[in-house]
């Protein structure tokens, strides 16, 4: 049985070979680099596809969206070698090794990412005998997470059986937010007997304290969500009064 050995391929990526006088083909697809072979690459012998056996395999990150403070992460996988160099590379092109990696066994890596720029990133790991394998897709995505505004503590006195709006709550982020509430005390009937519009942040109400006739005060949770689905909760009170003239709102 003869040995074919081919070095130096340039280009390494959709090249074809033609090898002996059978004809027979080889097909290099992706980016093939020396002793290792990438997760987006393939080889093909005359049509039929040649799988590394020996790369590690990646499978999942958790949790898959994190800040821009430095954060762990849990990478599963197999073939995992101790211990690999672990990198994020942003769809940029940018490449940001872990501060640390921590090698559990061979399916599974707990790494620390300190990555200051937002944005999506591939995860690629390489054990020490070179073989290597990136994530088909961005699958870490870096974001801030939603930054209330409005204070906590107090929105206000209102009087019983007011009909309107009570309060505006605010957050910002870098996508969308919703607002919704944690506790069951602020759109409990039986409470304040508010409603909270998820997309405004605008509490208001029909019937403010509803069947109550005490005055009290009442605490709640409220919980800013983006579109990343990052959280941020701040707790809020509103208190009840009863016995002034006029109906209105007092703050």
């Amino acid at each position: 049985m003869s040995e074919v050995k081919v070095n130096k391929i340039s280009p390494r990526t959709g090249t074809t070979f033609t090898i002996g006088d059978s004809g027979d083909t080889v097909t290099t697809a992706g980016n093939i680099s020396a002793n290792s072979v990438a997760a987006t690459s393939s080889i093909t012998i005359n049509g039929e596809s040649v799988t590394s056996l020996n790369n590690p395999i990646f499978t999942s990150i958790s949790p898959d969206t994190i800040t821009n403070a430095q954060t762990s992460i849990t990478i599963t996988g197999t073939k995992f070698v101790s211990i690999p160099v672990v990198e994020a590379i942003s769809t940029t092109g940018a490449i940001f090794p872990a501060d640390s990696v921590t090698f559990n066994n061979s399916t599974s890596l707990t790494c620390n990412f300190t990555l200051t720029t937002d944005g999506t990133y591939y995860i690629r790991i390489e054990n020490n005998d070179g073989l290597a394998v990136r994530s088909s897709t961005a699958v870490l995505t870096v974001s801030d997470a939603p930054v209330w505004t409005t204070a906590a503590g107090t929105l206000g006195t209102i009087a019983g059986d007011f009909s309107g709006t009570v309060a505006t709550v605010a957050a910002t982020g870098d996508s969308a937010i919703t607002y919704s509430e944690t506790t069951n005390v602020l759109t409990n009937a039986s409470l304040a007997n508010c409603s909270l519009n998820s997309t405004t942040g605008v509490i208001s109400t029909t019937d403010f304290a509803g069947s109550n006739t005490t005055a009290a005060t009442y605490t709640f949770t409220l919980r800013a969500t983006d579109a990343e689905g990052q959280t941020a909760d701040r707790q809020f009170s509103l208190t009840s009064s009863f016995g002034a003239t006029g109906g209105g709102q007092f703050n």
